[in-house]
Formats: structure tokens, sequence, C-alpha cells
């Protein structure tokens, strides 16, 4: 019992020193909110008059929204690792790591903390598409779906960004390859087009893919006419199975960030 508090006081706090980071600039939020703009204006307009991607009962700006607000989330989580970095640069890093919490629950308040700030996300994409006039559910249980796809997904990928600042400790390597790994994780996923007008290759990558399960359930979700081509529990089982997975290593990584 003692022990649970603790765990749970741990990663309040950490989420609470994440969140004052935020209230400091508050204009990382609005900044934020230009790459969405672009890839739902541009992007989504062009080809929404082009007609070229199949997407069902769905007009293609329908299609599009819940994409783009997945993709959202996986460019602001996938850089969270940096800030290990510089915990560490500064001397932070060394003085959690030799109180009695446990790593866990450090890797887990971050992760949270990175489902908050991506929450924002979800109010910026919400306004873009009722602009661009998407229909959009607004039932509390759709509401409460959309909101708990992207706390786990921006978790989970916030989650694989710390595992891979364990292991490249430095801000000018880590940069360098979370670059190289949103583009693949966009493209390899069902975001911008459907997975039925894949290549088989490309097909199985996107059904290894969490953004693909992430995507899937904001669809079916979201947007009027939405639905889940995997199954609601499917897809809220896959990003929960893997964001498990990926606290426990990198849990077992965290120490090594300051070797």
């Amino acid at each position: 019992m003692l022990a649970g508090q603790g765990y749970l006081r741990t990663t309040i706090a950490i989420v609470a020193v994440e969140l004052q980071k935020l209230r400091r600039d508050p204009t990382e939020l609005l900044t934020r909110a230009v790459q969405p703009a672009l890839w739902l204006l541009v992007f989504g307009q062009v080809f929404a008059k082009l007609r070229a991607v199949p997407t069902g009962n769905l007009d293609y700006l329908a299609f599009l929204v819940p994409g783009i607000l997945a993709q959202s989330v996986l460019f602001i989580a996938i850089f969270y690792g940096i800030s290990v970095i510089w915990e560490r640069d500064l001397g932070i890093l060394q003085k959690l790591l030799v109180t009695p919490a446990q790593r866990s629950a450090l890797v887990l308040g971050k992760a949270v903390s990175a489902g908050v700030r991506a929450s924002a996300q979800g109010v910026i994409v919400y306004l873009l598409g009722l602009l661009m006039g998407v229909k959009l559910r607004w039932n509390p249980w759709a509401l409460a779906t959309v909101f708990v796809s992207i706390m786990l997904g921006a978790a989970l990928f916030s989650t694989f960004s710390l595992s891979v600042a364990c292991l490249v400790k430095t801000r000018e390597r880590f940069m360098g390859i979370g670059q190289v790994l949103t583009m693949p994780l966009f493209f390899a996923s069902n975001a911008i087009y459907p997975t039925d007008i894949m290549p088989s290759w490309l097909k199985v990558l996107s059904l290894a893919n969490p953004l693909t399960y992430q995507v899937d359930a904001l669809r079916g979700a979201m947007v009027v006419g939405g639905q889940h081509m995997y199954g609601l529990a499917t897809d809220i089982g896959v990003l929960l199975a893997v964001l498990v997975g990926l606290i426990a290593l990198t849990a077992r990584l965290y120490p090594n960030i300051v070797r």
C-alpha cells in the first residue's frame, strides 16, 4: 500500500514539474499549432479536390483530420527524450536517480506529462476541423476515446524517445535519430491514406506500427461516419501493451544515460 502511494506520488511529482515548464513557456502550444494547420489547410484541401485517395464513405478531409492529430502527437512525443539529456547535463537526472524513487515511476511521469502536452493538439485539430466543415463527434464517449488515444499514443512515443535518449546520450545524435524515425512511422501508417492501397510489404510494416492503431482509434471515434478498422479494443490494447513494454525497458535503461 505504502509502496503504491510512493509510486503514485513520484509519478505525479514528475508530471507537475513538466507541466510547470509548459506554464512558463505557453508559446510552445501556439508554435505546435502551425504544423497541423499547414497539413490540413494546404495538403488536405489539395488532395480533397484531387479525389485521388479512396477513403470509402468519408471525404478526404474527414479521413485526414484524425491522421494529422496522430501525427502532431507523434512529432511532439518523439523528441521528448531530449529533455532527459538536458536534465543529465544540468545534473538534475543524477539527483533523481540517487533517490529511492522507482525508475519506472520516473519514466511513467514523463510519459503522462507528454500525454497532457499532446492533448492540447486535440483541441487545436478539433478547431481546425470545425473551421473546415468536417463533421466531428461530440458525445462524451467519443471525446473520452479521443483523449485516451492521445494520452496513450503520446506516452508510448515519448517513452520510446526516452529509451533512444538513454542509448545515444548526446543531443545532436538524438535529434538526428528522431528526424529519421518520424517519417517512416508516419508514412508507414494509415494517417494520410488507407492501408488497402498500400503495397504488401508496407501493409506488414503498418500492422507493426503503433501509430496505425492510434489513428484507427481516433478515426473511429472522432469523425461522423468513421469506423474502427481493427476494433477499438484491439487499438487500445495494442497501444497499452506496447507502452507497458516500453516503460519496463526504459526503466532498465534509465540509469545508463548518466554513465
